[in-house]
């Protein structure tokens, strides 16, 4: 009677179906292979449709008001009026594309350095490689006396890049503790700080000022003259993104295990750290330090994946969500997209702290 109604109850299952979780679908290019989860996909196509909302929002708004539909036909029907194209295309293009690259540029970076150290606060902004970046950048401009966008980029990168092998350096004891590299990050973030602050003031007040200016963080001056270059790098970036997928993964489950699956964890942070900076460098070269998109967007983007692990494409996606959202309320407030980044940045970074704590409190 028991076997019965073991039979029948396994019938009943394979009539119904077996719920093995969320689908997956395979994303094959030569020899590399991918999965994504449907709610993934899913969630990434949502995000990609409200930044293009935003957009024709964001192309819209200025002296020069437009509608979506002025703003749709400026960008799609070349017999449109000659000067809402100038308006769209050669002033207000350049800045909603960048808002969108720098943000996926951020995101990604802030995703990869979550992952080296398993922690939400390992973000370029809090460890120092941003303030890095940013240093080296003000020794371009204020010292060697450049305003170049290459010499900017390249001293933006060569100080994140400096400031990341002593950081990593300095964390290292018989082995990398995540938690180890995030206070010695912080400490050298606090040190560059009053540093750069040191350097403006020994220059004129008319080069502290442009310094000043373009350490808020802005897009507003930008055009595809910085566009096309960063474009170019970034492309380059994404595809060493592309090798970093898996062994992130394998790593935010512990050296040890990803060394079982056969990652080798130092070489994989080592490569990790240069792509991450170089990203950070990219954005703060043209539009300077622009704070906490890395911090935000990666927890964000896990949350709604409801992912088991950080991943890149979300993370990259939200980061442009975020950083076009915030330039547009930046242009009705009249501020540096930095200001109001750091401003909502703060109140995010306590929430996280306190939740950071809560949980912990709760699992002991």
């Amino acid at each position: 009677m028991t076997a019965t109604r073991e039979r029948t109850a396994v019938a009943a299952t394979a009539a119904r179906g077996i719920d093995f979780g969320d689908r997956t679908y395979a994303v094959r290019f030569g020899r590399f292979s991918n999965l994504h989860r449907r709610r993934a996909v899913v969630v990434c196509g949502a995000i990609v449709v409200a930044v293009l909302a935003l957009g024709v929002v964001s192309l819209g708004y200025g002296t020069l008001a437009l509608s979506p539909w002025e703003v749709l036909t400026a960008l799609f029907d070349s017999d449109a009026s000659r000067a809402h194209r100038l308006v769209v295309f050669e002033w207000r293009l350049p800045r909603f594309l960048f808002a969108v690259l720098a943000g996926l540029a951020l995101g990604a970076s802030g995703a990869i350095f979550q992952s080296i150290t398993r922690n939400p606060l390992g973000s370029p902004d809090i460890i120092g490689f941003s303030t890095g970046s940013y240093t080296g950048a003000i020794i371009v401009m204020l010292w060697i006396g450049s305003t170049s966008y290459y010499a900017i980029g390249a001293g933006a990168l060569l100080g994140g890049a400096v400031v990341a092998a002593a950081v990593y350096l300095l964390a290292y004891r018989k082995g990398l503790r995540p938690f180890r590299l995030i206070i010695v990050g912080i400490g050298a973030s606090a040190m560059l700080a009053s540093l750069n602050a040191l350097m403006m003031m020994r220059v004129s007040q008319e080069q502290a000022m442009l310094a000043a200016v373009w350490g808020s963080g802005s897009l507003s001056a930008l055009g595809y003259a910085q566009l096309l270059p960063a474009t170019l790098i970034f492309a380059a970036l994404v595809v060493g993104c592309g090798f970093l997928g898996r062994p992130l993964a394998a790593l935010e489950v512990g050296d040890d295990a990803a060394l079982s699956l056969g990652v080798h964890a130092n070489r994989t942070r080592a490569f990790s750290t240069l792509v991450g900076v170089a990203l950070t460098a990219l954005v703060t070269a043209a539009a300077g330090p622009i704070s906490f998109i890395s911090l935000a967007a990666p927890q964000i983007a896990r949350r709604l994946t409801k992912g088991a692990s950080l991943q890149l494409l979300p993370s990259a996606l939200v980061g442009a969500l975020l950083l076009v959202s915030a330039d547009l309320v930046a242009q009705l407030v009249d501020l540096p997209v930095g200001v109001l980044t750091v401003c909502v940045g703060g109140i995010y970074l306590a929430w996280l702290l306190v939740h950071e704590q809560t949980t912990k409190k709760g699992r002991q």
